[in-house]
C-alpha cells in the first residue's frame, strides 16, 4: 500500500466519505448519519478526520458531542462514531492511525471523555474500559463489554456518573434504541 496521511475533513471531501462508509457497511445508515451530523450545529470540522492514500479518501473517523447526565450534572463528552476503512484498506493500520490522531485532536480541543460503542478487541488497545465500571450507562440496551469510556487526562472519570445522551441525528438515522425497546444499531 502507497502512504497514507490523516486531515480534518474539508467540503470537497463530503462525497467521498459518505461513499467509503457505504463500501464499509453495505448500507446508507453510517453515511447518513455523518451527513446529518454535518449539518447540525454540533459539527466540528476539525473532529471529523479522513485517511488520504494517493488522491483517494480510504477512511473516516468522527467524534461528534454526547452528554453524560445525571442528577446533578451534565458532563460534556464525545462519541468516537462512526469509524470507518474502506474494505480495500483494511487491516492495514489505518484505522488505528484514525483512532490516535483523533484522540490527539479531542485532546487538543479540550475534551476530557470519548464513548464508543464498538468491538471490545479493538478499543481496548487505546485505555477503552467497560463504561458501566465507571458508572456511565448507555441510553439503550448493549453489552457491558462493547459499551465503553475512555478518559483523556488522568482523573477525567473520577466522580462520573450518568446516562449517555447522543445527539438527535443518532436516532434519526440510525435508530438506536433506549431501554423503551426502540432499534438498536452500533455504529463502531
Amino acid at each position: 500500500m502507497d502512504s497514507f496521511f490523516i486531515r480534518p475533513e474539508t467540503p470537497d471531501d463530503i462525497s467521498a466519505i459518505f461513499e467509503v462508509n457505504f463500501q464499509a457497511f453495505a448500507h446508507y445508515d453510517e453515511a447518513n448519519l455523518v451527513n446529518t451530523l454535518r449539518d447540525s450545529n454540533i459539527f466540528n470540522p476539525e473532529l471529523s478526520l479522513v485517511a488520504v492514500c494517493g488522491d483517494r479518501i480510504i477512511g473516516h473517523i468522527m467524534f461528534p458531542p454526547v452528554t453524560i447526565e445525571s442528577p446533578q450534572a451534565s458532563i460534556p463528552a464525545v462519541a468516537l462514531a462512526p469509524l470507518v476503512v474502506h474494505p480495500d484498506y483494511q487491516c492495514l493500520g489505518v484505522g488505528s492511525a484514525l483512532v490516535e490522531e483523533g484522540l490527539n485532536a479531542c485532546r487538543s480541543f479540550g475534551h476530557r471523555i470519548v464513548i464508543v460503542v464498538g468491538h471490545p478487541g479493538y478499543y481496548p488497545r487505546y485505555g477503552f474500559r467497560p463504561a458501566r465500571a465507571h458508572g456511565i450507562v448507555a441510553p439503550f440496551v448493549v453489552a457491558d463489554d462493547v459499551f465503553m469510556v475512555l478518559g483523556l487526562v488522568p482523573g477525567a472519570l473520577d466522580g462520573i456518573q450518568g446516562t449517555v445522551k447522543y445527539p438527535d441525528a443518532f436516532d434519526a438515522i440510525v435508530g438506536i434504541r433506549t431501554t423503551n425497546g426502540e432499534k438498536i444499531n452500533l455504529l463502531s
